[in-house]
Formats: structure tokens, C-alpha cells, sequence
């Protein structure tokens, strides 16, 4: 008994290990788990493995996106021609070939792109875009609060359904229960059709939590299409907002793009409903709007997907002179903060602006803890002041730019769905060069002295928020 028992365990051990080795990208990680496995208890070490040890978000985000063939397919390169795009420099024509190689999607040329500071402006843009539809609408958001912005919206979207538009209406589970009760109720009074994406609050589904919809996202008849990372909220409309204001900044789209963009929608309400939205009112082929050169990047939580990830990583490869970026939340991954170091050591310009008060204080501690590895490099960190500001900005060199719902953070680059826009276009890189610097000229930089110099039980607040930076 004692030697079946004991073999039984080696075999154990040794299938453990065989798994870790197969499954485990960090040597680190694979090395405290093996090491765990036969060095602890009988039993134990593998047990834990088996509890803590696999990574069950990736393996569920993969079982989900594969049985629906149409969110499967977005995820990989479409079926086409690359449109004949002009020569980029040096640099950024490399950059061109990374995106397409890292997305697999097109790079189309005749787009026009407009920034919307704040709900002041988007929203509006955004009713009367509503009130004009006469074909179709459909709108993706990660929260749609129950308030006066929300209810608005869902008043414009009732009237746009009685005129007889088609209109299709997602919003996040978990994003929509941020307001109470939840703005669902308001839909269907309106007999608009709508949807949760990945219900989650049950039990059993406690994994789902990891696996959200953070994408924001209109379309109105196909010609003109609303992105980056703005929600429908009181909060946003800073005229609006009463105590809780929150700056942002969205996007209007027209031209080729949109019909990308629309089909990211349609993979996401197929996925959710079974419904497959094709041809008219959906779709229809996008007239040349303007000279911007745009790509639409959808990511999701499979670790083959790493779009955004790996174009950011690529956008810092490419980088000669200057690189700003605009989050809310950084917690960036050991890759991201060497390719912004390693950038910064060759010259480059790196900018970083971040809240000095954010809306999520351990996600603030755990970015926090780690400036220090971008500040000894020579990376140059910047606080603005209130009100928190949730815009996301990418800008390289005065000529490319990226915007979308993507934050610098574990949750966004690997365990969210989200959507992001490259373009290629010095006039619009410079009116969010603009925007960047006019809200860096209100801030404040902080130091490394600074940051060594907070007090110990700070350090060591920060510092414990940290370790939990991959589920932040």
C-alpha cells in the first residue's frame, strides 16, 4: 500500500510539472510552481496547482470564443486585398507592417476622424446622429447608467425604433449594474432591442467577471461610427455632472473604417443573441471621407490575441522622437514598461499622464509602486488634476495615434474585450498632441524622490496593491 501511495504520488508530481512546463509562459512563475509541487506535502503542491495555479479565464475566454464562429473569425485576419496606402516614413511605414502583421486587419485610407472632448461635446454629436438615423443603429457600451444621460439616450433611441430605424442596443452585464436599477427596464419600456453581454453574477459563472465587454461603441447607418472610451454616463457630461465629473474623450468616424468597426459590433451581438446582422441596413460600403489611414483593433482575452499588447509594443519599437501616452489606469506588464524604458534610453521623448486622484484608489497604489521603474530611465510621469480624467491617448512622433477603450493594465490588455483605432495622420496626431499638452501644462511631474520618498506604510500599501496587479 505504502509503495502503490508513493507512486501515486511521484506520478502526480511528475504529470504536475509535465503541465506547468507545457502551460506556463514566465520561468519564474513555473519555477515556484514546480518547486511548490515537489517540495510540499504529498498532495499538496499539486492540488494547489490545480486551484490557483491554471489559468481557467484564458481556458474559458477560448471554450466561448470557439463555439461561436463568428466572434472566432473576428479575431483573425479577414479575407481581402490590402487598399494601396501611401508611404509612411521610415519608422512608421515599419509600423504599418506591424499592425498588420499583430491584427491581421486592414489599414483603409479615406477616413476622417474627429475628437469630442468630453461628454459636453460627444454626446450631443452622438443624440444627433440618433435623431438623424433612418436605416440603422447600434451601440456597444461597457456602462449605461439609469440617469438623466442614459435616459436621454434611451428616449433618442425609442423615437429612432418608432420612425422605423433598426436599432440593436448591447451593454456589459457587469457594466450596466452600476447603476441600480438597471437601464435594461428603460430599453424594453421603449421596445428597443437590447441585450446583455456574458451575464455573470451567478455563482457558477464567477469567472465571467474576468471576461467583460469594455468596448464603446455607434454606428448610425453605416456612414458615421462613436469610439473610444467614453460611457454613457451623468458623470461625463461635465456640464451635467453635479459632484462626480469625469473629462474624457471620444471619437466621430466616417469613411471605409466604419464598416470595420461595424462589424465588430455585429460579432459581439451574434455572440450574445444568435441574430447574424449582414448586408443593408448594417452594412454598406463606406465613401472616402477624408485622407486619415485608419485601422480598427479588436482584442479579446485569448493569449493569442494580443492585439493591442503587441501594436503598443510595436508603436514603442518604431518611436524616434516622441511618445505620449494618456490612461487612467497604468499598470503596465514587465514588457510594456521595458519597451517604454528602452525607448526612453534611445533618446526618445516619453510622456506619461496620469490622474493624480483616480476613481479606483488600489489600482492608483499599485501604479503607484511601480512609477519608479519607468522614473529611473528616464520616462517623465505627469499628474493631472481633478477632475479624473478617463481619456486613453497614444501618440507617436506627431504622425500616429491610438484611442479606444483600452487602458495600460493587466484587465484591459488581456482579459477584457476591447476596441482600439490606429491612424496614420500628422493633422490629427497634432490636434491630440494639442489636447495632450494643454492637459500636461495643467499638471504637475512627479520625481523619482518623490516617489522613493513616501512615507514607509505608504510604500508598503502600494507596494502589497501591486502584487495583485494581474487581476487589477
Amino acid at each position: 500500500m505504502e509503495i502503490a501511495l508513493t507512486l501515486l504520488v511521484v506520478v502526480l508530481d511528475v504529470y504536475t510539472s509535465a503541465h506547468i512546463l507545457l502551460h506556463k509562459r514566465d520561468a519564474r512563475s513555473a519555477s515556484a510552481w514546480i518547486g511548490m509541487t515537489w517540495l510540499a506535502p504529498p498532495f499538496v503542491g499539486p492540488v494547489l496547482y490545480y486551484l490557483f495555479g491554471i489559468n481557467r479565464i484564458h481556458r474559458r475566454a477560448r471554450k466561448l470564443i470557439s463555439a461561436h464562429p463568428r466572434i472566432a473569425a473576428a479575431a483573425k485576419p479577414p479575407v481581402g486585398i490590402q487598399p494601396a496606402v501611401p508611404p509612411q516614413p521610415g519608422n512608421l511605414d515599419a509600423l504599418v507592417r506591424v499592425g498588420g502583421r499583430v491584427n491581421g486587419r486592414l489599414l483603409l485610407p479615406g477616413n476622417s476622424v474627429d475628437p469630442l472632448i468630453n461628454g459636453d461635446s460627444a454626446y450631443p454629436a452622438m443624440l444627433e446622429a440618433i435623431a438623424g438615423a433612418r436605416r440603422s443603429i447600434t451601440l456597444c457600451s461597457y456602462i449605461f447608467d439609469n440617469d438623466p444621460v442614459g435616459r436621454e439616450f434611451v428616449d433618442a433611441l425609442g423615437d429612432a425604433h418608432r420612425r422605423g430605424v433598426a436599432v440593436r442596443v448591447l451593454v456589459d452585464d457587469v457594466g450596466a449594474r452600476y447603476s441600480f436599477p438597471s437601464i435594461f427596464r428603460k430599453l424594453r419600456q421603449a421596445d428597443v432591442r437590447c441585450a446583455a453581454f456574458l451575464p455573470a453574477l451567478a455563482p457558477w459563472r464567477a469567472q465571467l467577471l474576468n471576461l467583460r465587454n469594455h468596448r464603446k461603441l455607434m454606428v448610425v447607418d453605416s456612414g458615421v461610427a462613436f469610439t473610444g472610451g467614453m460611457n454613457l454616463r451623468r458623470g461625463h457630461w461635465l456640464a451635467r455632472a453635479g459632484s462626480s465629473p469625469i473629462q474624457d474623450v471620444h471619437f466621430r468616424l466616417r469613411g471605409p473604417i466604419v464598416a470595420a468597426l461595424q462589424e465588430t459590433f455585429a460579432a459581439d451581438w451574434e455572440f450574445s443573441t444568435g441574430e447574424r446582422l449582414e448586408g443593408p441596413p448594417w452594412f454598406d460600403v463606406g465613401a472616402a471621407a477624408g485622407g486619415v489611414l485608419a485601422r480598427a483593433v479588436p482584442d479579446g482575452p485569448e493569449p493569442e490575441s494580443e492585439h493591442i499588447h503587441g501594436l503598443i509594443l510595436g508603436a514603442l519599437a518604431a518611436a524616434q522622437h516622441s511618445v505620449r501616452v494618456q490612461t487612467p489606469y497604468f499598470v503596465p506588464d514587465a514588457s510594456l514598461v521595458s519597451a517604454l524604458n528602452t525607448a526612453a534610453l534611445r533618446g526618445t521623448e516619453v510622456h506619461i499622464l496620469l490622474p493624480e486622484r483616480g476613481n479606483l484608489p488600489w489600482v492608483q497604489w499599485a501604479a503607484r509602486a511601480m512609477l519608479w521603474q519607468v522614473l529611473t530611465y528616464g520616462c517623465r510621469v505627469w499628474l493631472a488634476p481633478p477632475p479624473f480624467d478617463h481619456g486613453k491617448l497614444m501618440i507617436v512622433d506627431g504622425a500616429w495615434s491610438m484611442f479606444g477603450s483600452a487602458n495600460w493594465d493587466v484587465r484591459s490588455l488581456r482579459l477584457n474585450f476591447e476596441l482600439n483605432v490606429e491612424c496614420f495622420d500628422a493633422s490629427l496626431a497634432g490636434r491630440l498632441d494639442e489636447l495632450f499638452r494643454e492637459k500636461q501644462s495643467r499638471a504637475r511631474e512627479v520625481t523619482l524622490a518623490e516617489m522613493d520618498g513616501r512615507p514607509f506604510p505608504q510604500r508598503l500599501r502600494d507596494g502589497f496593491a501591486h502584487l495583485f496587479s494581474p487581476y487589477l
